[in-house]
């Protein structure tokens, strides 16, 4: 039995289809069994579990073999990097005793020591604490997400402008959210000594003038794209309902994007996804 956190959410559930598909048992572990109800149809069965609440976590570890680990995202209207320290100590403390024979994790390119830098500290905290526990532990670090562009989806067919906290000639590694769930599944179907650290990004790169492109032949219309100068970025996060807190740390990730910090793999797992290919499946295009 594979159990799956973040069940419902784009990578979990990603990563509960891949394992169905090959005929594994799988249990995807969600907070609403009503968003479960595809996957239970596909053959999934269906944990519910706050990842807070300890004692119930380690209950629903301890009915499988191994176990794909994802921090999910804190609400950003309040203290993200609080929240979701809070997560990573919660499953933690969660593998103690679970009886688990192995651990798949996502991270995040660029992910770091240090503080208030968002995912990138906290998610190099949840590697160094998995490191630190005895069960084997695997960990993908994804690439840029191309599901990060779809919340501009609506405004760019309304308009034609594309906003960016990136200059548009900015090169990015992305990924799909699929590639991702797939890359995390086939680890968990690795034997128990896999446990280098992988990066995980599409079959290219591309720069958000890419989106711009291949948003643009969606809609048939130019799309241009707008830069958001650093010296906004915090209140441009406040204004779509981040808190202070929140907004600081994102701006802080996009600082590191755009000042060329992240890790450039030479070698990296390579998804199948293309961006233009996502950007038309996520809009209904193909």
């Amino acid at each position: 039995m594979y159990i799956i956190l973040g069940g419902t959410g784009q990578v979990g559930s990603a990563v509960a289809r891949s394992l169905l598909r090959r005929g594994e048992q799988v249990t995807v572990v969600t907070r609403n069994k009503k968003k479960a109800v595809a996957l239970q149809k596909a053959g999934a069965e269906v944990a519910v579990a706050n990842i807070r609440d300890v004692t119930r976590l380690r209950e629903v570890f301890r009915s499988g073999q191994r176990a794909f680990l994802i921090n999910p995202p804190a609400d950003p209207s309040g203290d993200t990097d609080v929240e979701e320290r809070a997560n990573v100590a919660a499953i933690i403390t969660a593998l103690d005793g679970s009886g688990l024979e192995k651990v798949v994790a996502a991270s995040t390119y660029g992910a770091r020591p240090g503080e208030r830098c968002g995912d990138l500290t906290v998610l190099f905290e949840f590697e160094e604490h998995l490191r630190a526990q005895p069960i084997p532990a695997a960990i993908n670090r994804g690439a840029y997400y191309m599901s990060n562009w779809c919340g501009m989806i609506e405004a760019v067919r309304e308009g034609a402008v594309l906003q960016s906290f990136f200059p548009a000639d900015l090169m990015l590694s992305m990924v799909a959210p699929e590639d991702l769930g797939e890359a995390a599944a086939r680890r968990l179907l690795e034997p128990v000594d896999d446990v280098a650290l992988r990066h995980i990004e599409g079959p290219d790169r591309y720069m958000p003038q890419d989106v711009a492109d291949a948003l643009a032949g969606v809609f048939g219309k130019k799309v241009a794209v707008e830069t958001i100068p650093r010296n906004a970025w915090e209140e441009v996060f406040t204004q779509i309902g981040f808190s202070r807190a929140a907004a600081a740390s994102y701006a802080c990730m996009t600082a590191v994007v755009v000042d060329g910090l992240v890790e450039t793999p030479n070698s990296p797992e390579r998804g199948a996804t293309t961006l233009r290919e996502y950007i038309r499946s996520v809009t209904g295009s193909g």
